[in-house]
């Protein structure tokens, strides 16, 4: 078996932590879904998520993701390692990246090659995150995993055979030792491991991995998961010391009653995906016409709740609090709202308040 370069990881440390600009005290970077609004088809949420990846970049997000999720018709990134080839043709310096993959709906080695590809593509610019959930239904998650044996309950055997593939380092009795991940260059895009609880960051922890936390769908687990990453962290080969970014929902606007305004329609998208009636992202107007029953005006509240919004002063303030609070060296905005230009709007006031230049 050919041996392993040794410079597969070099500067990894610098590639994982991000770089603070402006005011900014942590780095800010962008997690899209490439939103499709009632009203409008994939092809517009896709062409609106390749300008905001070229305003994100011209603005100085430090890196941009892109989730996997299946069977949502609001969401049209079904298919990161796609999408951030197309991304990637249209920036040159944002770092893209998988917010995430779910890899229990593929193969390892066919992960390993697209990201090989992607890295040899955009080199030095891509990010794989991974996450262990289906991102979707029980139904289609058997549809996506026929002919995979084992699920989210095998995540660590995948992860390393993952890792294997991308390092192309087997050992020799492995079954894999003589199979090749091509492409496959002199360095590979760092892992990061995505969660919602308490596993990913034990297990972050134990590889000596970044850790990304989605606060923005599982706000009451953030602090309890980031100390528990931080407190069973073990330096590796990549990463040093801990390294966690916490997933935020976050809406600017001209006022406070805008900005929650628009986050109703995201919150009415979020109910809809809740009762087993996912669909497109429905309009302001919509959510603020419905009745809502006790019981579904308490679970908008409650969603609402973990929502930073309000004036671009506003939203950094509380992205700041929540900083402050949760340790996170890196915040991902996520703005998940019925309309492109309300997104691109609250991004971008979000970045001036910051003083991101580019």
């Amino acid at each position: 078996m050919t041996t392993a370069p040794t410079d597969r990881h070099p500067g990894d440390d610098d590639r994982i932590r991000g770089r603070a600009v402006g005011t900014a005290p942590a780095p800010l970077s962008i997690l899209d879904l490439a939103t499709i609004g009632a009203g409008h088809s994939a092809g517009e949420a896709l062409a609106a998520t390749t300008e905001l990846a070229r305003s994100a970049e011209r603005w100085g997000f430090h890196r941009f993701w892109v989730a996997e999720h299946h069977g949502m018709p609001g969401v049209a990134s079904s298919a990161p390692a796609v999408l951030l080839a197309h991304l990637g043709a249209h920036t040159s310096t944002l770092r893209l990246g998988s917010g995430g993959v779910m890899l229990p709906n593929h193969a390892p080695l066919t992960v390993a090659e697209q990201f090989g590809l992607l890295e040899a593509l955009h080199p030095g610019r891509i990010d794989l995150g991974l996450g262990r959930a289906p991102g979707t239904d029980q139904a289609t998650a058997r549809a996506l995993r026929r002919g995979l044996a084992d699920g989210a309950e095998d995540f660590p055997r995948q992860l390393a055979e993952l890792t294997h593939f991308l390092d192309g380092d087997f050992p020799d009795s492995h079954p894999y030792a003589r199979l090749v991940a091509v492409p496959r260059s002199a360095t590979r895009p760092p892992i990061w491991l995505l969660g919602s609880s308490g596993f990913s960051a034990q297990l972050s922890a134990r590889l000596g991995l970044p850790f990304a936390f989605a606060h923005h769908f599982s706000a009451a687990n953030t602090v309890p998961a980031l100390d528990l990453y931080r407190d069973n962290f073990r330096p590796s080969e990549v990463l040093s010391e801990p390294y966690a970014l916490i997933g935020v929902n976050a809406v600017a606007a001209e006022t406070t009653e805008r900005a929650l305004w628009l986050a109703r329609s995201a919150a009415l998208g979020m109910l809809r995906l809740r009762l087993g009636r996912p669909g497109p992202i429905p309009t302001p107007e919509e959510a603020a016409a419905r009745s809502y029953t006790s019981a579904e005006e308490d679970f908008v509240d409650s969603w609402l709740a973990d929502v930073v919004l309000g004036t671009p002063e506003e939203v950094v303030d509380g992205l700041e609090a929540l900083r402050k609070r949760t340790g996170a060296d890196e915040l991902m905005v996520t703005s998940h709202i019925h309309g492109h230009q309300n997104r691109l709007t609250s991004y971008g006031m979000i970045a001036e308040a910051y003083g991101l230049t580019g």
